[in-house]
């Protein structure tokens, strides 16, 4: 086993692999599941562990404080219109959800009294 190897193991542990989108494309992503960005979505599983930057987080919570509504409404209509979206929902289904799918509901049968078995 190589070093190299052992690295990339535990820099992508506490993260999981799903896809995003970048740009009007569908990229790989990471979603976190420890660290300071725990359920935050991220470009590379590094960034989990990494340390929060203090200016950034106060610059952004500058501009929604501003802006909000506006970022809202723009982001809601690029996600309700447009294909990615819908090619967005299918990548992202784990691949035990399309192993077992649902169990259609059976039909009861209705009772006809003409048609009975002979005794």
């Amino acid at each position: 086993m190589l070093i190299k190897e052992i690295m990339t193991e535990s820099i992508k542990e506490g993260v999981v692999q799903i896809w995003g989108r970048n740009k009007g494309k569908l990229v790989r992503k990471y979603r976190c599941t420890s660290g300071t960005r725990k359920g935050r979505i991220v470009a590379q599983p590094s960034t989990c562990n990494a340390q929060k930057k203090v200016g950034s987080a106060i610059n952004i919570k500058r501009a929604k404080a501003r802006r909000g509504s506006v970022m809202k409404i723009k982001s809601g209509r690029i996600k309700r219109a447009g294909g990615l979206t819908k090619r967005l929902t299918k990548a992202n289904v784990q691949n035990t959800q399309k192993r077992y799918k649902p169990i259609k509901a059976k039909k009861a049968r209705k009772f006809k009294p003409g048609r009975r078995t002979k005794k």
